[in-house]
């Protein structure tokens, strides 16, 4: 019998970054989607808030549609029939609302053009703010054990598997590294770093007080990896101008009611010199602020 996958602790981005999939290719063997940071992903464990649900399937058939908000973005959960339980509890929710969910991460590819990734849900569950803090400081541990050990990876010509083992990781992470290594090109570990501390700075600033007394660069640091030093990084808050040029596109694009499409607002804020990066950072803010929302994956609609 096949061990219990275990259940990955990282935020939406990197899931919604993997682009390899892996297989043994043995009858019922699991498959994985392996993340830039080389996580082999069969299972997750994620907590956040869900903004909105849909019933995309029949009233006979229902099949339940979720996003679930995390400090880096959006996860999407699809259950229906053969997943009752988790389906009766996203079909009551009333979002938003905070739920931890465990559910095993799928892919949608239609052809070569189109790769959509979901989580379909084995078990969700109601929960407060405090439970989702305390699973953004593991997720963010988690991700910067990863980012040290993509770093220790991208020393060596080539990658080995065995020579990561050495460094003190597990031969499931580091086949996860090597794989990630081989895979993902010139990945901007950075990015994720900062990403680490834009989650953190989010709840540690949180009005609530419940954790400002917790310190800063002591949370970010794992046996692993090195101190971050976060005292010196500014987090920009998006310009107003942009946020209403990213506003006005959204809305002057969705000329059938069901919201632009992401591509055409990518093409439009280029135009206005917003490159990609940046539009995602608009983007993500203006979602927080409850300014715009996705009613499907891959558009974007004004409140």
């Amino acid at each position: 019998m096949n061990a219990r996958e275990t259940a990955w602790r990282m935020f939406s981005s990197e899931f919604n970054n993997a682009t390899l999939d892996m297989s043994s290719g043995e009858e019922r063997a699991p498959s994985y989607l392996v993340t830039p940071l080389g996580a082999k992903v069969n299972r997750l464990f994620i907590v956040g808030v869900i903004t909105d649900t849909e019933n995309v399937g029949t009233s006979e058939s229902p099949m339940i549609r979720a996003r679930l908000a995390d400090p880096a973005g959006s996860y999407y959960l699809s259950a229906g029939q053969f997943q009752p339980d988790a389906m009766g509890v996203l079909k009551e929710l009333k979002p938003p609302e905070f739920v931890a969910v465990i559910g095993k991460g799928k892919v949608y590819a239609p052809d070569d053009t189109v790769r959509l990734l979901s989580v379909r849900p084995e078990i969700v569950t109601k929960c407060d703010a405090a439970l989702r803090d305390y699973w953004v400081y593991e997720t963010c541990a988690s991700t910067l054990g990863r980012i040290e050990m993509m770093r220790e990876a991208a020393k060596m010509d080539p990658p080995s598997a065995q020579e990561i083992e050495k460094l003190g990781y597990s031969k499931y992470l580091s086949e996860g590294a090597l794989a990630a290594a081989n895979h993902y090109k010139g990945t901007n570990l950075d990015a994720y770093e900062e990403l680490v501390i834009d989650a953190l700075r989010e709840i540690l600033t949180a009005s609530n007080g419940r954790i400002k007394e917790i310190d800063f660069e002591e949370t970010v640091v794992t046996p692993e990896a090195k101190e971050v030093e976060v005292a010196e990084k500014e987090i920009e808050a998006a310009p107003e101008d942009e946020e209403k040029k990213v506003l006005q596109i959204v809305k002057s694009l969705d000329k059938d009611g069901k919201g632009a499409k992401w591509d055409e607002i990518v093409a439009a804020a280029k135009k206005k010199k917003i490159e990609k990066d940046r539009l995602e950072e608009v983007c993500t803010d203006l979602l927080e602020k409850g300014d715009i929302y996705e009613p499907e994956l891959g558009r974007m609609k004004t409140i």
